[in-house]
Parts: structure tokens; sequence; C-alpha cells
């Protein structure tokens, strides 16, 4: 007999389960779609599994959210979603929290920023799925050429190293602050100066004098002398930024491993330094993560079952190694750390970053409020008629009333 189940999951038998998962997907073409590693994925838990079937659905990152959100409302959502965000779902108690799917094992190998960003009010429900850090990246060639002996460890320094490459580089400072993500440009900076979205408490302090100081500086030493390129801040989108970084004609601009290989693809020679802090003083980086969340499709022990599977090492480091990403487990880490392959070796340098890195506060509902008030409205703080703590403190306002509508 035939029974099938509410939700995406369904019995083909009296014990056998079959897991909907839907996934994004990180190749840039048909050739290297996460599809592949998902199907060898799902094979392999089913060899060791019989009584578990694995169908795994891949989307692009354009679509993938929507894609869940729209399964979630017609109440047929996955068992297990690979996605960019899950605290909504955690709002609507809709899905498990990590002790109760994973085994001890399993929890205790996330590494410890990744956890806490997962978490809603201490208890975890999103889990980490791969990560990466920035780093500022700068241009080799045109260091050389500008007579800078060595990369900047403070503002003073990089405010120094901009204006020798004014004459030198098309853009000696790209600083993206368009919509495409000025939320992670911004938080790089904040970081940097000491401060950040939210405390340690994960509250917003978005108006904090740290904040200020930090977009007063951006505005006075870097865009205001022209030192940031002929388009404005709030005018440049981070692609257009990486693209001309790999043109040759940035100096100096702040970038994730994907620059990597595009740099590398046009030739550019490019060395990569943690980000300059104020004072030289170590802060923070910035961190992401994308995460893997599972609803309560009464599917609980067959997707905790599948998901201690996809954390097994040798499951983590394949997917970081075809994507140039890095891993959000300890035994991950340590793997790539030890490694011997050349394709770990730049990602080392990003590496190093992560275990003390600090991520978008995406425990919160009311974080993607606050980051698409970040996008429309922190370019103009570094406009020459701009005030940092007027539109730091309409953001605030936007958080504000994003936090009392929960």
């Amino acid at each position: 007999m035939t029974m099938t189940l509410t939700g995406c999951g369904s019995l083909t038998g009296d014990n056998d389960v079959t897991l909907k998962i839907v996934a994004a997907d990180y190749g840039d073409s048909e050739a290297n779609s996460s599809q592949k590693y998902w199907d060898d994925l799902a094979a392999a838990f089913h060899e060791a599994n019989p009584e578990i079937k694995v169908e795994v659905s891949v989307y692009s990152w354009n679509e993938v959210d929507a894609k869940v959100a729209e399964q979630v409302k017609a109440g047929k959502a996955p068992d297990i979603a690979q996605i960019g965000a899950y605290s909504d779902y955690v709002a609507e108690d809709k899905l498990y929290s990590a002790d109760e799917l994973l085994t001890i094992t399993t929890q205790a190998d996330f590494l410890g920023s990744l956890v806490d960003a997962g978490e809603v009010r201490r208890v975890q429900y999103g889990m980490p799925f791969v990560s990466s850090t920035r780093l500022l990246f700068y241009n080799e060639d045109l260091f050389a050429e500008a007579g800078i002996a060595k990369p900047p460890t403070t503002w003073a320094e990089l405010e120094e190293a901009a204006k020798k490459l004014k004459g030198v580089a098309k853009t000696p400072f790209a600083l993206p602050l368009g919509r495409e993500e000025a939320q992670a440009e911004t938080m790089m900076w904040l970081l940097s100066g000491g401060g950040g979205y939210t405390d340690v408490d994960e509250v917003y302090k978005i108006g904090s004098a740290e904040n200020v100081k930090t977009l007063n500086w951006l505005k006075d030493k870097l865009v205001a002398p022209g030192l940031t390129g002929s388009v404005e801040p709030w005018k440049l989108n981070r692609q257009d930024a990486f693209d001309a970084f790999s043109r040759g004609e940035v100096g100096m601009l702040n970038g994730h491993p994907t620059l990597m290989k595009q740099a590398s693809s046009k030739g550019v020679k490019y060395g990569m330094v943690p980000m300059p802090t104020l004072d030289g003083e170590e802060q923070p980086t910035m961190g992401v993560a994308d995460w893997v969340m599972a609803f309560k499709n009464g599917h609980r022990k067959e997707s905790g079952k599948f998901l201690d599977f996809l954390y097994e090492e040798k499951n983590v480091t394949k997917f970081t190694s075809t994507y140039g990403l890095l891993p959000v487990t300890n035994s991950g880490y340590r793997a790539m750390q030890q490694s011997s392959d050349p394709a770990d070796e730049e990602l080392k340098n990003f590496l190093t970053a992560l275990p003390g890195s600090r991520l978008y506060p995406v425990g919160k509902k009311s974080w993607a409020a606050v980051s698409e008030s970040v996008k429309s409205n922190i370019g103009s703080a570094v406009m020459p008629s701009g005030r940092a703590d007027s539109v730091l403190e309409r953001i605030a306002q936007d958080a504000q009333t994003a936090e009392d509508a929960q």
C-alpha cells in the first residue's frame, strides 16, 4: 500500500521516506551546476540509508528564495532548504531547531561565530552551509608604479596610498555603495572603525558615534579628494568595481574569494591583506554565510540523518573546493588549513579571518528591512551635501520600525 503525507515528503512503503530538498546553484554554467554535487550526495546517502530517498531541486540564486517561499505558502514546504535566510520561517514556527536534528558531534563541529549567527533567541535554527570573508585587494603593478612599498594596515596609510595612486590608477580606491551590495561594503567599514550594525548582543547600534566617524572619514578623506574614481560611490555597484579591478584600473578595493579567479583570468597581479583599521588595531572582519534549514514536515529523524551526512568532512570540503568557498565546520577548517591543493592556498588568506568574523544579524527578522534601508540610503552619507549622522539616524528609525512590527 502506498501512502502520501502532507508536505513535500512522501512514504513509499511502511518505512521508506523521500526527502525533498531545494538548494541554490553556485555554478555559473550548466557544466559546473551544483546539481551534480547534490545528486552525487543524494545517491551516496541513499546507498548507505536505503530506506530514505532524496530528491534535490536546484535553482539559481535569483529565484531559489522565492521558490521556497512559494512552496511554503502553498503548504508544500521542502523537507530541507539551502537558501539565503531563515529567520522568517522561525517566526512562523515552521523550522526544527538544530538540536532536534543533529547529533551532538555535528552540532559541536560548527564554527562558533557561525552558530551565533544561526540563532534566534539563543536557539539555533539556521545551519551554515558555506561561508566567505573579505580582504583588501591591491594591484601590485600599480603599487609598484606609484612607489608604494607595502599595503596599508591603517586608514591613514590607506589614504596615503590612495593619494599616490591618483596619478597612476583610474580609480585609486573603489568604494561600491551602490544598491547591489551596499550593506556589505558599509559593514566592512563600520567594523574596521570599531562599530557595526549591532553590538555583541545583536542590539542595533546603527547611529553610534563610531559609525558616524567612519562615514565622515570616507567622505572627507577618500570621496571629497577624488580618490574613489570618476563613478560616484553611491552609483558604483560591487560587480562593476570587480570588473574595473580585473581590467587593471583600480588600485585597491575590498573583495571576496570570487575576485581572485576573475582578476587572475585577466592577468592582473594582485595581493590580499586584512582590511586596514582606524588605528591598526585588529577588528573583526565581515563574514557571510548561506544557510540550511529543515521544515517541520514530520521527517525530523530522516532530515537529521541526512544533515549529519551533509556535514561530514569529505562532503563539506568537496563543495568548498569546487566553488572556492570556505568551510563552516571545524573539521573542514582544519582540512583546508592542511591542504596542499594549490586551489586552497589563496583561500587560506580568507580562512584565517573566518573564526573571528562578524556576520549580518540574519537571526533578526527585521534585518531584511534594515538591509534594504542601507542599500537605499547609505550612499547619500558620502555625497557632498550628505550628513552621516542624519543618514544613520534614518536607517536606525527604519530598524526600530521593523523591530516593532515583529
